[in-house]
């Protein structure tokens, strides 16, 4: 049996652009012969798969999944990305998200701890979506994920149009430290979930908005107030009237309940903490919507047609 030295397995993994764990054991099924390993990963479609790796995944699946921890939840939402909605049908790519997210349970939540993550069949999250990838010919990629954990209390989880149990194009986690009956609970934190798919914040609290957000609509609101042409003390109680308008709008705990616009979020948890004879906190939440943020690839049909035409 030929020595499978790391140079051998490096030099694999640059002709071929395949894992070096998958590199190890073409080289080793084909006794260190670097020409047949590459045949080897061909007929397996894993050489294919690493040329698709470049093409632009956008579509796909959000999966979320919870455990119990003791006396409190560990929840995660992943976002498993294909090339088409097409795929987000196939029981084959369901079955993997719903994996990745079970298995991303028990990661720090990042996605480099998630992709090296050991799946039920054994494999690694990544090398399951390799062999997926030579299946069924799409590139895939997990591309983001959060992931929070409560002492305890309960981590609820949303999903926004399922495509299938705890599927869809939006996942939503909101994570409740509280001693309070946990059905209870997670029916609070559900209802926050959907509240949270509705009206997407941008923070928990007034605090933890980014600063640069803050400023540039204080310099907006600053701006269109003095154009009133108003004395300079009304000027700046305008300006913070708008500035509390502007919380009110993107930040969890501020905003009106979509379920009942008199209440905030913030007044809910503590009508339900009191209802439960302890104190709820929100302690996260997190939204993921398919695709967001990925600049989609825009096929000019016409103008291929007219190429065509042309040739």
């Amino acid at each position: 049996m030929a020595e499978i030295t790391a140079g051998l397995v490096k030099e694999l993994r640059e002709k071929s652009g395949v894992g070096m764990m998958d590199c190890k054991k073409a080289l080793t099924e084909n006794n260190g012969d670097l020409e047949a390993a590459m045949d080897w990963l061909r007929a397996k479609g894993l050489s294919k798969a690493a040329k698709k790796a470049d093409r632009v995944a956008a579509e796909g699946l959000v999966a979320v999944a919870v455990a119990e921890k003791g006396a409190g939840e560990a929840g995660v939402a992943v976002e498993v990305n294909a090339e088409t909605d097409f795929v987000s049908r196939n029981d084959l790519f369901q079955t993997a998200a719903r994996q990745i997210a079970k298995a991303a349970l028990g990661t720090d939540g990042s996605v480099d701890a998630i992709t090296s993550a050991k799946l039920e069949g054994g494999e690694t999250a990544q090398d399951h979506l390799t062999n997926l990838i030579a299946t069924i010919g799409e590139n895939m990629m997990v591309r983001r994920a959060a992931r929070f954990e409560v002492s305890n209390g309960v981590v609820a989880s949303y999903i926004h149009n399922a495509t299938a149990p705890d599927l869809g194009r939006i996942g939503v986690l909101v994570a409740l430290e509280s001693t309070g009956d946990k059905a209870k609970l997670r029916e609070l934190g559900r209802k926050i979930a959907m509240h949270v798919a509705a009206t997407s914040p941008l923070s928990l609290h007034t605090e933890d908005l980014d600063p640069e957000a803050v400023e540039r609509e204080r310099s907006i609101f600053s701006e269109q107030a003095r154009a009133s042409g108003k004395p300079e003390q009304v000027i700046e109680k305008m300006i913070e009237g708008r500035i509390r308008k502007f919380y009110e709008e993107v930040v969890l705990t501020k905003q009106a309940f979509v379920m009942n616009p008199d209440q905030t979020i913030e007044a809910l948890v503590e009508a339900t903490g009191k209802e439960l004879g302890a104190p709820i906190k929100v302690t996260g939440f997190s939204r993921l919507a398919l695709g967001e943020g990925v600049e989609k690839k825009q096929d000019d049909f016409a103008a291929e047609v007219a190429s065509m035409t042309n040739a």
